[in-house]
């Protein structure tokens, strides 16, 4: 029995139609009329599954887990730094500050404070959903989040008893089976091949390639974002700042194409000069307007509101928290009054394709090592961390939430990610008849006479 469905509505269809329209016109109705194009292609695609849909609609879930009664949350847990849209594929390989290749979560768009098992929650339910497109039983999915779950507990008990959480993390020699697949095929990339595909030479120098997605600026708004870059530079940390000749601009171009959770956003790619003035070494960054967190539409605290200047700093300063080594070219700058991040394109990108994992057996030992990379950016993102919003340990106080009840948290846990994933694909039927039936304002879909 789904015990969730009675308090989200969920067994009066048009009601849950409704609540899923209203909560998608409220997140996003400002870059729906911006960019309707965009969006429609961004429900197009959530129209392709269960899976989709729920990638697109972290503000939908935070709706509805607000509504949730939680046991664990207090005033310490309720209140820590999170990922903000935690789920199965927003992990991947990047090159840490260190030079060292670290399979980790890889997207922080969404992130900002709330409570630790949220983050949990929707990772768990798109464990769910993950099982389910794969046909497993109840009692396998239900495996498979339980021992995610252990894991994650586990690890939290080892960075309050003794180790220091910014020495774990999953890199080359720590890792095996797939994970390690994936970071030895990330080493064999390289920032000649990237910068070959998006660039070419011209005459003794680079520039970017034109084509799809890519669009040419004009004067006035190439010197604004110039502008916006020059004060991006004063954003980043002293103490990982390059030589001046690095950030020399070669080329600046407007971008488009992004995926289901960043349609719409403006965004520029800029071509830097990088460490030395040798061609192979350029730099590309991304200048992406920073949207507007889900968690942070449930989450009343103006205090935590005040903290961030913009959407583009708050991004930069999550990022920052919830990773050990973040990137070093890592800021955040302003364009026209709106905030923006900026980050390396990395070189170094390689994802976990869940495609190649077919049986349980397999998925569990990877769902381990996620849950408690999952603990680790919980638990550096506290008081020894470079920011002053979180002054608590987070490690003890999620242990301390928990002690003595792992059962009843895991249960918990399992049976949320059962019974969300159940709503997640009725709500994925609602959604498609309620867009192809031009229902929601903004994006009707376009009809050919």
């Amino acid at each position: 029995m789904n015990e969730i469905a009675p308090v989200l509505d969920v067994h009066d269809p048009d009601l849950r139609r409704g609540r899923i329209i209203d909560t998608l016109v409220e997140a996003f109705s400002d870059l729906m009329e911006a960019a309707p194009l965009a969006f429609r292609t961004k429900f197009r695609k959530m129209a392709a599954s269960p899976w989709a849909f729920y990638r697109g609609t972290a503000c939908l879930f935070y709706t509805d887990v607000a509504r949730l009664p939680d046991p664990w949350a207090d005033e310490r847990t309720s209140r820590v730094w999170i990922q903000g849209d935690l789920h199965a594929e927003n992990f991947g390989t990047f090159m840490d500050a260190e030079g060292v290749l670290i399979f980790d979560l890889n997207d922080f768009d969404e992130a900002y404070l709330g409570h630790f098992t949220w983050d949990l929650q929707r990772f768990a339910a798109s464990i769910a959903l993950l099982g389910w497109r794969k046909a497993f039983p109840d009692e396998q999915i239900d495996t498979l989040v339980r021992s995610a779950a252990h894991a994650y507990l586990d690890q939290v008990r080892r960075f309050v008893s003794r180790e220091q959480e910014s020495e774990f993390s999953l890199r080359l020699d720590t890792t095996d089976g797939i994970l390690h697949h994936i970071l030895r095929k990330a080493r064999l990339r390289s920032r000649a091949g990237m910068l070959d595909s998006m660039t070419e030479t011209e005459g003794y120098d680079r520039r970017f390639r034109d084509g799809v997605g890519v669009r040419r600026l004009g004067d006035d708004e190439y010197a604004r974002v110039s502008e916006a870059f020059q004060h991006y530079l004063t954003t980043i940390p002293q103490h990982r700042k390059m030589p001046e000749v690095a950030y020399t601009v070669k080329d600046l171009v407007g971008r488009s194409g992004f995926g289901i959770g960043s349609a719409g956003l403006p965004a520029y790619s800029v071509l830097i000069e990088g460490p030395n003035e040798a061609l192979e070494n350029d730099i590309v960054l991304s200048m992406k307007q920073g949207n507007v967190a889900a968690p942070s539409r449930v989450v009343p605290d103006e205090h935590i509101r005040g903290y961030f200047r913009h959407h583009g700093q708050r991004t930069a300063l999550s990022q920052r928290a919830l990773q050990a080594h973040a990137d070093p070219l890592l800021g955040y700058t302003e364009l026209g009054g709106v905030g923006y991040v900026v980050d390396e394109v990395s070189p170094y990108e390689s994802d976990l394709d869940w495609g190649e994992l077919n049986e349980p057996e397999e998925i569990v030992p990877v769902l381990d090592r996620l849950a408690r990379a999952v603990a680790k950016a919980h638990c550096i993102s506290d008081a020894d961390s470079d920011q002053d919003l979180v002054t608590i340990s987070t490690e003890q106080a999620i242990a301390d939430a928990v002690n003595g009840k792992d059962e009843d948290f895991v249960r918990w846990l399992s049976a949320f990610a059962r019974d969300y994933a159940d709503v997640v694909r009725d709500d994925h039927r609602l959604f498609v008849d309620a867009f192809r039936n031009g229902e929601i304002p903004g994006v009707t879909s376009t009809r050919v006479s």
